[in-house]
């Protein structure tokens, strides 16, 4: 064991496995670890290094606005706090009557619209519904949202009212009724091994939710940004949800999220009801702005869709009798594993100098940064192949 793995051992708290590697250093799409061993980096921080690692852009806003004012509190507004919550309604298609409320994470985004729904039902609507296998959150109240019971098992009882129903849209119809003040979905469930919800879902869900007055909670927590091919993925389905939540891209870096309302959602909050100390602080909107900015510039939305497209025919390409499928949209996918052996193949992989992610025991997690090109794809593919190989040989990790 190395210095650094001992006291990680020793001092951090044991919410996560033990890391993989210490990373000291990015660029672009490569990171470098204490040993000075590069990394094609397929992860980006699990979709969060939207432009990669120590882009210019990013670099110059967040050091700007750090040497300028980087805090103010809840009392004051700030410019960029206020350009950020026009560009997230402008983007969002949430219109004239959109509103912003900013938070550090997306958990903390779930937990406002967590509480949204509450106001919206009041007593009379005191069910929520989300989706089985989503992920929404580690706090309390995105756990409760969260539909994988081992999860929020060690916690219970979970706040009350949330039940999880199968993503289909005869479990929606029989589930839902006057009494629901709002249903939570992820579009793609990341966590689930990057599934996307049926063809159609959408646009049913919304022609349900609306004719019993229910909420239409959208978590484009991962899939918000551009990720997709579009800036958020409900817009794929042509529909207009009643509040979405983001975070993760949205700063490529930073830790930031929000909630976005639309409509009359947007009047539920009024002064007291929700806070939070840090959320929309100059530093934080100011390289979100910077980062979102840079993803319309260079037209990253587009290359997030024609990068993914190819990506996917590459992977498929390569032929593999591992690979049993190919799931997700844009620059999130998820390679289905004709066996449980994503852990030992995320492993290979590492070996290969490759960083991708085991979403599940069945599936590899991809998220590269938005601005990855062909040759990086490329590159990608020559590593990833002699990492699938060793799926030949089965290994003690392969089940982890």
């Amino acid at each position: 064991m190395t210095d650094w793995q001992q006291q990680s051992a020793n001092r951090m708290m044991r919410t996560f496995g033990a890391p993989m590697a210490m990373l000291v250093r990015g660029q672009g799409a490569r990171v470098w670890d204490a040993a000075g061993n590069e990394y094609l980096d397929f992860l980006a921080g699990i979709a969060v290094n939207a432009l990669g690692h120590a882009h210019p852009v990013f670099v110059e806003a967040l050091s700007r606005q750090a040497a300028t004012i980087a805090h103010v509190s809840n009392y004051f507004a700030s410019p960029p706090q206020l350009e950020l919550a026009e560009r997230l309604v402008r983007l969002s298609g949430a219109g004239e009557d959109g509103r912003v409320f900013f938070s550090n994470s997306g958990a903390e985004a779930n937990e406002a619209a967590f509480k949204l729904a509450r106001l919206h039902g009041g007593t009379d609507r005191p069910r929520i519904l989300a989706l089985t296998d989503a992920f929404h959150g580690r706090t309390l109240g995105s756990l409760a949202l969260t539909g994988k019971p081992a999860m929020r098992a060690p916690f219970e009882p979970m706040p009350g009212g949330v039940e999880h129903i199968d993503s289909t849209i005869e479990a929606l119809e029989a589930a839902i009724g006057d009494d629901v003040a709002a249903l939570f979905l992820e579009p793609i469930k990341g966590e689930a091994g990057v599934l996307p919800l049926p063809e159609g879902y959408l646009q049913a869900a919304r022609e349900i939710t609306s004719r019993h007055g229910v909420l239409l909670v959208i978590d484009e927590i991962q899939t918000g940004a551009g990720r997709t091919g579009e800036w958020f993925a409900f817009q794929h389905a042509g529909i207009t949800p009643d509040a979405i939540t983001v975070a993760k891209g949205i700063g490529g870096g930073v830790p930031i999220g929000a909630l976005i309302t639309f409509g009359a959602a947007s009047d539920l909050f009024g002064p007291g009801h929700h806070g939070s100390t840090f959320g929309g602080n100059p530093l934080m909107t100011a390289t979100a702005n910077a980062v979102l900015g840079e993803i319309e510039h260079a037209n990253l939305v587009r290359n997030a869709a024609e990068r993914g497209a190819e990506l996917r025919a590459a992977i498929e390409a390569i032929g593999s009798p591992h690979i049993v499928g190919i799931r997700g949209q844009g620059l999130l996918l998820g390679v289905a594993l004709s066996e449980p052996r994503a852990g030992g193949l995320t492993a290979a992989a590492m070996g290969e100098g490759l960083i991708v992610n085991a979403a599940n025991p069945n599936t590899i997690r991809l998220a590269p940064p938005l601005n990855i090109d062909s040759a990086d794809i490329t590159e990608f593919i020559a590593r990833f192949s002699r990492a699938l190989a060793t799926l030949d040989t089965p290994t003690e990790s392969d089940a982890s």
